[in-house]
């Protein structure tokens, strides 16, 4: 598989998997929680309020993984990616990204709380159910 056929595969994992499992490093160690998540192309986006452990955790190390598709309603293709996380609070990002469930944790997408994690990846591994490990890197 070439690299475009790669990365096309890998987004459309990314658009039928809309949770995952985002790992931080905490106190030396993992730390993992499942979030909403949002994409454009192979860079994922995840709301938060800047108040959460995971905004202090990034700050202290940007290093962050997400794992997704394996959980029930995914599409069985895993997705492991690795990469380097940043904390926006852009107005025009928190719209893009914002959607009604998130108001039973945030006041809506003009809350001064509300943040987006940017997270670029460096590797993505891509296990399309039933085949073979494609390794994509940055």
């Amino acid at each position: 598989m070439d690299r475009q056929q790669l990365e096309t595969q890998i987004e459309q994992a990314l658009k039928a998997n809309k949770f995952g499992s985002f790992g931080t490093v905490e106190n030396g160690g993992p730390k993992v929680r499942y979030m909403a998540i949002y994409h454009e192309g192979l860079t994922i986006y995840l709301a938060t309020d800047r108040k959460t452990h995971k905004v202090e955790e990034l700050q202290n190390n940007p290093k962050a993984a997400l794992l997704l598709g394996f959980e029930q309603g995914g599409t069985g293709d895993i997705v492991e990616i690795e990469g380097e996380a940043t904390v926006s609070s852009d107005d025009s990002l928190k719209s893009k990204v914002w959607r009604d469930d998130f108001k039973q944790y945030l006041d809506g997408p003009d809350d001064p709380d509300y943040v987006v994690i940017k997270l670029t990846p460096s590797r993505i591994e891509f296990v399309p159910k039933g085949e073979e490990r494609q390794v994509w890197t940055a």
